[in-house]
């Protein structure tokens, strides 16, 4: 991690300069609170949308913020790692708690998320009966939990991707396991609820993208796990959305898949939209293989008593190869006579 005496003399001036103007301080301070538009701040500060941007531009330009589209709106929020922004945070941290000004930011800041969640739980709730039928078709969301949290273990990772993050709940499962999260999801609708819910938790160090689980908007070889929660059955090729997760993966990073076992409930497909009616570990170890991935563990998490017309969800954890390639270099070379 990056720390405060990485800082060069000219890196230095740039950040006291960039921060060191009240809007820009007031704005660095509500964005690091979470993902926030141009018409967040500007409702928030009370100041035109052209101030707002001018002043973002030069956060971004120093580095201090990120920018990401979704759709017709851009997002901002503060970065999350580096020498300026642990500066950042420490000006922040300085600040006198009773501060008239920031505390009225903050007020303001929890009226709109107030607000932004009851339109997000209003679009949960009309879809609520369609998903808790399909919860009762299997075991209960606790016992998959469960599991999945024994199979990643408990080591700490840098980075998670959550990809079809859905209400953002691994992102919340997992909060005590990574240092930076991101979940990307294709529906703006669930997007706001993911947003909702971790403003709720209090989860600042992940955030949520609108993206194509195919062509995700993001670097490759960033992230040491990634995970993908039932979404694969609703694709028509979940084997390409599993080449593109592994593309995410760092060397030796780690791909868990929870979904369904195959079943023959038919009318998911119709009713629910289901292109997939499960997957067979062959099939799913084949898809992983040509991904460059070898399969380490597999749980299939049966209903109680086998009953009839309900589902198996299957967990499978895979692993990146090009670690354990790079590690057998020397004794391939001895064995070659190359060394």
């Amino acid at each position: 991690m990056t720390t405060l005496g990485s800082l060069g003399l000219d890196a230095l001036v740039d950040v006291l300069k960039a921060a060191g103007e009240p809007t820009r301080m007031r704005l660095l301070a509500l964005l690091s609170a979470g993902d926030l538009t141009v018409t967040d701040l500007t409702e928030i500060l009370g100041q035109s949308q052209p101030r707002i941007s001018r002043h973002l531009k030069l956060l971004a330009e120093v580095a201090l913020i990120d920018r990401y589209q979704e759709g017709a709106w851009a997002y901002f929020r503060l970065r999350q790692e580096g020498g300026r922004v642990a500066l950042v945070r420490g000006l922040l941290a300085a600040a006198a708690p009773g501060d008239a000004i920031l505390a009225r930011d903050s007020t303001r800041l929890a009226a709109l998320k107030k607000a932004r969640s009851e339109k997000a739980q209003a679009y949960f709730s009309r879809n609520a009966a369609e998903w808790d039928e399909l919860r009762r078709l299997h075991v209960s969301e606790g016992d998959v939990e469960t599991a999945l949290k024994t199979m990643v273990g408990d080591e700490p990772v840098d980075s998670l991707l959550d990809l079809g993050t859905g209400t953002g709940r691994i992102l919340q499962l997992f909060e005590g396991l990574y240092r930076r999260g991101i979940g990307v999801d294709a529906s703006r609708d669930m997007l706001a609820v993911a947003r909702s819910n971790l403003d709720r938790a209090g989860i600042t160090k992940a955030s949520i993208r609108h993206g194509d689980i195919f062509n995700l908007p993001l670097d490759g070889r960033s992230f040491d796990l990634v995970t993908i929660h039932q979404v694969l059955h609703f694709l028509e090729d979940p084997e390409a959305a599993i080449t593109e997760a592994a593309r995410m993966l760092v060397p030796g990073g780690r791909l868990v898949i929870i979904d369904f076992a195959p079943h023959g409930l038919e009318y998911l497909r119709n009713d629910h939209a289901h292109a997939r009616l499960g997957f067979a570990h062959q099939t799913m170890t084949d898809w992983l293989q040509k991904a460059g991935l070898m399969l380490e563990k597999t749980k299939d998490l049966a209903p109680e008593g086998g009953e009839e017309g309900k589902l198996t969800v299957t967990i499978w954890l895979a692993r990146d190869q090009r670690a354990a390639d790079v590690a057998d270099l020397p004794r391939q070379r001895l064995q070659a006579g190359g060394i």
